[in-house]
């Protein structure tokens, strides 16, 4: 009777653990990174990682590695994870799978202050001081900063790293920080971000996408996101798509949680 009494609590453990996820979903991710991600899993691509590991009875695990140049290569393409939760529809180096959503580049710029940009050909931008995003270590400019200096707009810009200083919280919200502060009289920053911090930021700011959506041959300013993987992982891109697509509806919700426009090519608007 003992022994079969062990037995059954063997049995019983067994079961107990039966709900445990059996696998890993490894993420790469940026530790420091809102709205995107943080190291608290405060952002909304941590949600979404979530919502991914809960389909697919997975327990998320981070490799954490500022999103800058180099990032792939000590990551993904380090086989130290597996999945990055926000990178441009077809990128190199990656597979990506189908986009989850798609914003654009933003004016920002506070309501009382009036103004009605709504367009880079507005001839106000050759007076207003205009906040700009710089990227890398080597400060590369962004789309809106091509297409501003394309139209002979540049001794009125005030630029803001898109990394900043790590040693600080958030270092993406110092452009919105400045609109806010009347340090620049708006900003051009990429939608997500531009959102985010706007609803933080407990002042009332207008967000209207930077129009026209391209300024030919080659500046776009409205991007499909996805999520990637290695070029060799065929069948966990499939597995990630059937998640976004049952799971449209989540991810939906959690982006208009966290303040991200979403551009809807038939009326170039935003929704938020």
């Amino acid at each position: 009777m003992t022994r079969y009494r062990w037995i059954l609590l063997g049995l019983a453990l067994l079961a107990c653990g039966s709900d445990k996820p059996a696998r890993e979903l490894r993420v790469c991710s940026d530790p420091n990174n809102l709205p995107f991600s943080n190291q608290r899993g405060e952002g909304f691509e941590n949600r979404l990682a979530q919502l991914i590991g809960s389909e697919l009875n997975a327990a998320v695990r981070y490799t954490w590695w500022p999103q800058r140049r180099g990032f792939i290569r000590n990551t993904l393409a380090a086989g130290k994870c597996d999945v990055i939760m926000g990178i441009t529809y077809g990128a190199e180096r990656v597979l990506t799978t189908r986009p989850y959503y798609r914003s654009s580049y933003v004016f920002v710029y506070r309501k009382d202050g009036h103004l009605k940009i709504r367009s880079l050909d507005d001839p106000a931008l050759r007076t207003l001081r205009i906040g700009v995003q710089l990227v890398g270590d080597d400060y590369a400019n962004t789309p809106p900063v091509h297409a501003l200096s394309r139209r002979g707009i540049v001794g009125n810009l005030v630029g803001f790293s898109v990394f900043g200083d790590y040693s600080e919280p958030n270092p993406p919200a110092r452009i919105i920080d400045a609109v806010v502060a009347k340090k620049v009289d708006l900003a051009i920053a990429w939608g997500p971000l531009a959102g985010y911090f706007a609803k933080q930021s407990g002042t009332d700011l207008e967000i209207v996408p930077v129009s026209p959506a391209e300024d030919p041959p080659t500046l776009r300013f409205v991007f499909d996101i996805s999520l990637a993987v290695r070029p060799s992982d065929r069948a966990l891109q499939q597995e990630l798509e059937r998640v976004l697509e049952k799971k449209a509806g989540e991810i939906d919700r959690i982006l208009a949680d966290y303040g991200v426009p979403q551009y809807h090519t038939m009326d170039s608007s935003l929704s938020h």
